[in-house]
């Protein structure tokens, strides 16, 4: 049986109030339209990822320094990046991915970023991510693309500042081949290469010379990285890698305008067909929108693949909007049902698609085309909205799945240093046992609130069981805020 936190607040509750499965969400004093607030915590929830030596201007003050020993068992700097999720692990292709979404949101709201004083947060949080991605690739043909190992990361419960894990690093090169990683990691870096562009010219283009050096590397050492990097395969396994060469290819295009890469795009002979998610391993739709608006910007013919990927991109949003021929589950309340594991990973990604797509619609005054319906730009940000206002409280618990937002939220988080006392208050070693004992098994809040941290979020039936033993729902990872950003700054 589901628990629910309950609190007090009245807020919380009229933000909860339903009427024949519609949410009167925006009653004056609800905490769901609060988007600002929102923006503000989802960049604060990187810091509390990051892995390495803490700079001075960290805001998040119960994290210290950890993982300083990163790579030296392979004579190379691999000290900083973040950690994945409630773990301690750093995993090459949600990072990358993560980083993808953080510089596409830059990329679209750098002025709406500016207006609400996030934009230094934001290019931060990217900042700490690539400089590691730098690193990490200290040749053409080498890319390193994990440290730590999940199994023996998963056997302890330890606030990183303590790890006892091995941190083993492994890699990629031009007999152990990753094209899906190698060319994620290109899509970050030519991505954040334009977030910078108008800020840190000579930093995006130290990103771009490696963006490029890597797509060169995925795609002329062709293979799936899981393969050379058996230790991946439990927890981030690559289902293919076509989609990660078009993904890396469409952005290196946007960053450069380089034919090279739109040739490629163009000659794939592919869209990916009708996708069912936008993900850290699919990065089709993500393809197709970007792609949607080279047509809608008349930098290709709105005829043959160029016209099929655009439909593509239709037909991914009009089933997230229920108007497809094949479209997504809902829960009872309305929010994307996509499957039980970290659910609001795709929810999030889907609403900044749809966003995103909105905007690009509506500099042409286009709309889009659904069975039997026109869909206008604006009912795509109806729906991205009511998507971001059901995970900031608008739902039957009344509860935000972003941590720290509101009066009601998760306080069992499935996550080590938050549900460790911090090392500040506490230096003694916690060790990888004991920390179930004495922390995991706990029945009580975090210690530290991982402020705007989105957890897996409900299950299909719009029920939370707040429980730091619930690793499926309870557990936050960065890939999830990352196209909130995005979202929460168009909406503040």
């Amino acid at each position: 049986m589901a628990s629910y936190s309950s609190s007090s607040s009245s807020s919380s509750i009229v933000c909860a109030l339903v009427g024949l499965g519609i949410f009167l969400g925006h009653i004056h004093g609800c905490l769901g339209a609060d988007y600002a607030t929102a923006l503000t915590k989802s960049l604060l929830y990187y810091e509390a990822q990051r892995s390495g030596k803490m700079p001075p201007n960290q805001r998040v003050q119960w994290r210290g320094d950890s993982g300083l020993q990163d790579g030296k068992d392979v004579g190379v700097d691999l000290v900083g990046g973040y950690y994945d999720a409630g773990d301690n692990v750093k995993f090459g292709l949600p990072m990358a991915f993560t980083l993808t979404m953080l510089a596409w949101s830059v990329v679209e709201y750098n002025s709406q970023l500016g207006a609400k004083n996030e934009l230094k947060n934001a290019l931060n949080a990217i900042k700490w991510g690539t400089d590691y991605l730098v690193k990490a690739h200290p040749s053409p043909d080498v890319l390193y693309c994990e440290v730590g190992d999940g199994n023996s990361d998963h056997a302890c419960w330890q606030r990183p500042e303590d790890m006892t894990t091995p941190r083993t690093a492994y890699r990629l090169d031009d007999q152990h081949p990753g094209s899906d990683l190698a060319a994620e990691t290109a899509a970050a870096l030519a991505a954040a290469s334009l977030a910078f562009k108008p800020f840190n010219a000579a930093y995006a283009s130290m990103l771009l010379v490696h963006a490029k050096q890597l797509f060169d590397f995925a795609r002329n050492h062709q293979g799936l990285y899981q393969n050379s990097v058996p230790v991946a395969s439990q927890f981030y396994s690559s289902s293919g890698f076509q989609d990660e060469l078009l993904w890396a290819s469409a952005w290196l295009y946007r960053a450069t305008n380089d034919e090279t890469y739109l040739n490629y795009l163009g000659g794939s002979g592919t869209t990916g067909g009708t996708r069912t998610m936008f993900s850290w391993d699919d990065k089709y739709a993500g393809v197709q929108i970007l792609v949607a608006k080279l047509v809608l910007d008349g930098k290709v013919e709105s005829s043959g693949l160029w016209a099929d990927f655009k439909s593509q991109a239709d037909q991914f949003l009009c089933s997230c909007l229920q108007k497809g021929s094949s479209n997504i589950q809902k829960t009872p309340a309305g929010l994307l049902w996509f499957q039980p594991w970290n659910n609001l990973q795709y929810v999030t990604s889907a609403a900044f698609l749809a966003t995103v797509y909105s905007d690009y619609l509506a500099a042409k005054r286009a709309s889009m085309h659904c069975l039997g319906a026109l869909v206008q730009p604006s009912d795509l940000i109806s729906f991205a909205k009511s998507q971001v206002d059901y995970i900031l409280g608008s739902n039957p618990n009344g509860m935000s799945y972003m941590v720290g937002f509101g009066s009601n939220y998760p306080t069992q988080v499935h996550h080590r240093g938050a549900s460790i006392v911090s090392i500040k208050s506490d230096p003694a070693l916690v060790t990888c046992q004991g920390g179930f004992g004495l922390w995991f098994n706990r029945n009580a809040p975090n210690p530290n609130v991982l402020n705007g941290a989105v957890v897996g979020g409900p299950d299909n039936s719009d029920a939370y069981w707040d429980s730091r033993s619930n690793f499926k729902t309870a557990e936050p990872a960065t890939v999830t805020p990352a196209p909130l950003v995005g979202v929460l700054a168009r909406l503040a």
